[in-house]
């Protein structure tokens, strides 16, 4: 499982073509109503239907909790290349916060391999985020090699567990009954492609909590041919919908991602006060509603500050820290991975119960900060990584170079020892933090070493249920764990390269063999 960083590198290395992947009015776009009652067909039976691995498409909160019970999660995601910029870009908003138990905040990369940096993919995954797959070329509509070569890629050049990759994204967010049938077949847990287009308040509302395909889709109806009215029966994979914004304009003022580039209803330009009016406008109705989550979806393009020829401003980014500051001042509101959210949804518990929620909880991985280890914590890796000196795009990874660029035809590539050095794959039995590729063996495997949970208890009748932390003290640089020393990823004579090899092909292959 070491060969990951194949097609990654092959696009990385233009870095103004990297990103051109989206526009301020293109992908991550919907003019309206995707679904309607009659074009979804749908029905369940929820006495037959029950969680944890069963659920139906429904607005009301899973569990059978009633609102008040029920926590307000606000998904936060990442698509496309994963860089240094990417994590400085999510950093700006992310960076200080704290859920109401003390934890710093997660968010879901989805990944696409096309200019990605590898080692990246295994900082961020380590310090406790989602790392999921986004295709290798960013193309939507995807076959299966697109799909699983991302998978073998992330595994085997970022070493992120196979089990660990358990959601989809389609780019463009453009796919097909087909699409979300390839994912089953390869064991992914869920996927979130599909939109909710209708207002909360509206008895319409297609804004359901996350769902499994035991029944079919009920989102997306006008859009995807084959879906809904029971297609396609997918008993156990989980669609989590994309909750929408609505400007005054109602259901003819959507907006879903990045809508910080829109221009809402009534204005002839983009506004960012009429913009935060709208999303904390959209928030207070799930909030007083049913409490179905709402998400933060972006492309970190178009929020860096840095990138060449960035359109971003800093009252933008000021703006989008200043609804999560007016959001986390709420009770009971948590900034929450995909998979995070997840979680809950299978086995809900109450406001008062949260603290039992393990997916909630921080997990610090426990390893000295004195060793060397190429394990994806910055300060035990410095200096060990590969330098893949691919002349489009050069990139970094603990696990070995593989001796050409990866393609979804073949995206792990044998690896090169030419160096005389051989890097190790991730097993199945260690965790990536605890995982040395280049003595080939866990330094440890026993649950009671491995991680310290930092989480704080949360107090009865709701004490501390608001989350801390400011936008105002954002940082442009990648805080890993619990705000500890920054360290950027390409710092001046970073790593010297190093030689590598192994069996990456095979090991990618079997990878995809053993999850399926």
């Amino acid at each position: 499982m070491l060969a990951r960083c194949l097609f990654a590198a092959f696009l990385a290395a233009l870095p103004v073509l990297a990103v051109p992947q989206t526009s301020s009015s293109g992908e991550g776009q919907i003019d309206g109503p995707t679904t309607s009652a009659s074009a979804a067909g749908y029905s369940c039976d929820p006495s037959k239907c029950q969680l944890p691995n069963c659920h139906c498409a429904s607005a009301d909160p899973p569990g059978g909790l009633s609102p008040s019970d029920t926590p307000m999660f606000v998904v936060f995601t990442a698509d496309d290349a994963l860089q240094s910029y990417t994590i400085d870009s999510v950093n700006q908003f992310l960076a200080q916060r704290k859920n109401p138990n003390g934890c710093p905040v997660k968010m879901s990369f989805y990944v696409s391999t096309n200019y990605t940096n590898f080692t990246s993919v295994t900082d961020w995954y380590v310090a406790g985020n989602e790392i999921a797959d986004h295709t290798m070329t960013h193309v939507g509509s995807p076959p299966s090699e697109e799909i699983n070569g991302n998978l073998m890629a992330l595994n085997a050049f970022s070493g992120i567990p196979l089990s660990a990759i358990k959601g989809f994204r389609a780019p463009f967010l453009n796919y097909t009954k087909e699409t979300l049938q390839l994912l089953q077949q390869a064991s992914f847990q869920y996927d979130t492609s599909a939109s909710s287009s209708v207002p909360v308040d509206d008895p319409n509302t297609d804004a359901y909590w996350p769902y499994t395909l035991d029944n079919g889709l009920a989102n997306d109806c006008l859009l995807v041919p084959g879906i809904c009215k029971g297609e396609p029966k997918l008993p156990g994979f989980w669609e989590v919908p994309m909750y929408s914004f609505f400007d005054d304009g109602g259901a003819a003022g959507i907006h879903l991602m990045d809508p910080w580039l829109d221009t809402a209803t009534g204005q002839t330009k983009v506004n960012n006060e009429a913009t935060l009016k709208f999303m904390q406008k959209t928030f207070t109705a799930h909030y007083n509603g049913k409490r179905q989550p709402i998400g933060l979806y972006t492309h970190p393009i178009h929020v860096s500050l840095t990138y060449p020829g960035t359109t971003a401003t800093k009252d933008m980014v000021d703006m989008i820290n200043q609804f999560l500051d007016w959001a986390q001042n709420q009770q009971n509101v948590w900034i929450v991975s995909t998979e995070q959210l997840l979680a809950w949804v299978q086995n809900p518990k109450p406001i008062s119960q949260l603290d039992q929620v393990d997916a909630l909880k921080c997990a610090t991985p426990n390893v000295d900060a004195s060793q060397k280890i190429c394990n994806g914590i910055p300060g035990n890796e410095a200096g060990l990584l590969n330098h893949c000196a691919f002349n489009d795009f050069p990139w970094y990874t603990c696990y070995g170079c593989p001796t050409q660029q990866p393609t979804p035809q073949n995206p792990v590539p044998e690896q090169d020892t030419s160096g005389g050095q051989v890097r190790y794959h991730l097993p199945a039995n260690c965790s990536t933090p605890f995982w040395d590729p280049v003595g080939n063996k866990c330094i440890c495997s026993a649950a009671d070493c491995q991680f310290t949970d930092t989480s704080r208890a949360i107090g009865p009748n709701g004490a501390n249920l608001t989350g801390g932390g400011t936008g105002a003290q954002a940082t442009t640089s990648y805080v890993p764990f619990n705000d500890n020393s920054a360290t950027t990823l390409f710092d001046a004579g970073f790593f010297p390269t190093l030689a590598l090899g192994l069996f990456a092909a095979l090991v990618g292959g079997f990878g995809v063999l053993g999850r399926m």
